[in-house]
C-alpha cells in the first residue's frame, strides 16, 4: 500500500519539481565533474614534480660517487706528504662513509655538504707541502675533483629549482590538500656555504 502511494505521489508530482530536481543533479553532476578533472590535474603535478627531483637528484648522484671514488686515492696520496693534516683527513674519510651509508636524502645532503668542506679544507692546506703540491698524480686527481665540481655545482642548482618547484606547489592551495592525502613529499635543498661551493686550484 505504502509502495503504492509513493508511485502515485510520483506519477503526480508537478512537471516544474521534476524539471527542478532534473537541473539541481545536473548541477551536482557538473561541478563533482569539475573537481574530478582538477583533482586529477593537480595530482599529475604533483607526480611530475616529484619525477623532475628525483631525476635531477640522479644526476647529483652521478657525480657524488665519482667523487666518492676519488678520494681514497686523495688521501693516500696526501697522507704521504701532509702528516700534519690527519685530523682533516678523517673528517674526509668519515663524511664520505657516512654519506655512502646514509638511509635518507637529508642525512646523505648533511654528510656530503660536510664532506665538501672538508675536502676544500684538505686542499687549501696543501699550499703547505710545496712537494705534494707538485705531485703529478695528485695534480691529476685535484684537477678530476675540479672538473666534477663544477659539473655537481650546475647539477646542485637545476636539482634546487626543482625541489623550489615541487614544494611551492606542494604547499600552496589547493595542491597541499592532495600533496596530503596522497603523501607527497616535501623536496629537500642541497645548498652549500659559499666558502664551500669551489674546490681551490693550486698553482706554483
Amino acid at each position: 500500500m505504502f509502495t503504492f502511494v509513493i508511485v502515485l505521489l510520483i506519477q503526480y508530482e508537478p512537471e516544474d519539481v521534476i524539471l527542478h530536481n532534473y537541473m539541481r543533479m545536473i548541477y551536482i553532476a557538473v561541478i563533482l565533474g569539475f573537481l574530478f578533472i582538477v583533482v586529477i590535474y593537480i595530482y599529475n603535478k604533483l607526480v611530475k614534480n616529484k619525477n623532475r627531483m628525483q631525476e635531477a637528484w640522479s644526476m647529483i648522484d652521478v657525480f657524488l660517487k665519482k667523487r666518492h671514488d676519488l678520494i681514497p686515492n686523495l688521501v693516500d696520496i696526501v697522507k704521504g706528504y701532509a702528516i700534519h693534516e690527519k685530523t682533516t683527513l678523517e673528517k674526509v674519510t668519515r663524511y664520505r662513509s657516512e654519506a655512502m651509508q646514509a638511509g635518507n636524502r637529508q642525512t646523505q645532503i648533511s654528510s656530503e655538504i660536510g664532506l665538501a668542506k672538508s675536502l676544500n679544507n684538505l686542499l687549501v692546506s696543501v699550499e703547505n707541502y710545496p712537494q705534494l703540491a707538485a705531485n703529478e698524480q695528485f695534480l691529476k686527481l685535484q684537477q678530476q675533483i675540479t672538473d666534477i665540481e663544477n659539473d655537481l655545482e650546475m647539477a646542485r642548482r637545476y636539482y634546487n629549482g626543482t625541489v623550489r618547484e615541487n614544494n611551492i606547489c606542494r604547499e600552496s592551495f589547493p595542491s597541499n590538500i592532495i600533496a596530503g592525502m596522497f603523501n607527497f613529499p616535501k623536496g629537500v635543498f642541497f645548498a652549500l656555504e659559499p666558502a664551500d661551493k669551489t674546490t681551490p686550484v693550486i698553482s706554483f
